[in-house]
Parts: C-alpha cells; structure tokens; sequence
C-alpha cells in the first residue's frame, strides 16, 4: 500500500487510449488509496477540464486524434497547473524530453513497475499540494496587506529592506516609541510571529520585496 495517499480532494487523471492500461493504472492506483478518473482521449479530458481541478495528470505521449504534447500544450495555454507524468514508449522518449523542458515533472517508459509509476504519481501530488499552499499563502498575504494603514506600509516596506527601528524613525519623522507601535500593529495584521516569516510572507507575493 501506499505510505502518502493523496489528500482526498487530490485526483489522479489518467488520459491514455489503450482500454487495458488504463484499467490497469486505475486498479494499482485505487488499490494505494488514491481517489481516480480515467479519459480515453484528450478530448474528453478537455471536455472535463475545470480550473478547479486538483491532483495531476498520467498522460500518455502518443494517442490517436490530439495527442499527448498536443494535450499538455493546450493545458498550458489554459494556465492549468496540474502536474504532468506522461507514458511512452521507447520511441518517444525523445518527445518526452522535449516535454519535460516545457514544463512537465517526468516521463515513465512502457512497461514499468507499480513503484516507479506510484512514486511519480506521489511526487506530483506533493507539487500540486505545495502549490496550492503557496497560492492560498500568497491570496491571505495580500488580503492582510490591504489592511494596513498607509503609515503601517511605510513602516513594513523599510522593515523589508532592513531598517532598524531608529533608521526608521529618522526616515520618516516619528518617534522609536512610534515606529514600535507601528511595528507591533503591522506584525498583528500581518498574522505573523517573527521577522523572518513577516519578510518571507511578504515577499511571496513579491509587491513590497526589494529591488
């Protein structure tokens, strides 16, 4: 069994033509505790395809009508973010690499053993999972900054850049006591306990990170 099955809103997208493969991977996978959904053909996953959607994609390179890197390409005009695995056969190893420099997490060849296809899958679950944290940290951030008064932003952007309390007092005019006060409301709004995850928050969304 699995030691890391996916969170339960995390879904494996297995997109592959061959019946018996994919009923294959569909039965490993759902025996390892993930949560799965199968498609024939690219097309139907397009037709399913929700900017919503979690979890990652088993996709294989070579497919009649659009084809696997047809798939993917398309998936990333669409700014879907899912991570991607494909399958392929020893002949398209090449096209796989060409994938992975676009922007895919790996490529497994035809045949492969259960642990190599259920660590792959394991490792883009986690990337999806680490994305959306940061995605969701970077949304809360920018909410909190929003509530900051506009002397409270002063005071945050030189906290950034490095700005003792007394250097910030002197820049803008205020007392030590006042830039302490100051400090103490931005680090409240902000939800924060230390400077060091004040200055990584804040920076992940990249709107008050120095230059």
């Amino acid at each position: 069994m699995s030691e890391l099955p996916a969170a339960p809103d995390q879904i494996v997208h297995i997109v592959d033509d061959d019946e018996a493969l994919r009923d294959s991977l569909v039965w490993m996978l759902e025996a390892n505790g993930y949560h799965v959904v199968a498609y024939e053909s690219a097309e139907s996953f397009l037709a399913a395809c929700d900017p919503d959607m979690t979890g990652c994609i088993v996709l294989d390179v070579r497919m009649p009508g659009m084809s696997g890197l047809e798939l993917f390409e398309e998936l990333g005009r669409r700014r879907c973010g899912l991570p991607v695995v494909f399958i392929t056969g020893h002949g398209d190893v090449p096209m796989a690499v060409s994938a992975l420099k676009k922007g895919a997490v790996d490529f497994i060849e035809k045949p492969f053993g259960e642990r190599d296809m259920l660590r792959l899958v394991e490792q883009c679950l986690q990337l999806e999972r680490d994305s959306r944290g940061k995605r969701r940290l970077e949304a809360d951030t920018s909410r909190r900054l929003q509530h900051l008064t506009q002397r409270e932003r002063e005071v945050l952007e030189l906290i950034i850049v490095g700005k003792l309390n007394k250097q910030i007092a002197d820049v803008l005019g205020i007392s030590i006591k006042t830039v302490e006060v100051h400090r103490a409301r931005v680090m409240e709004k902000m939800g924060v306990n230390s400077l060091a995850e004040l200055v990584q928050h804040v920076v992940s969304v990249d709107s008050l990170a120095p230059r």
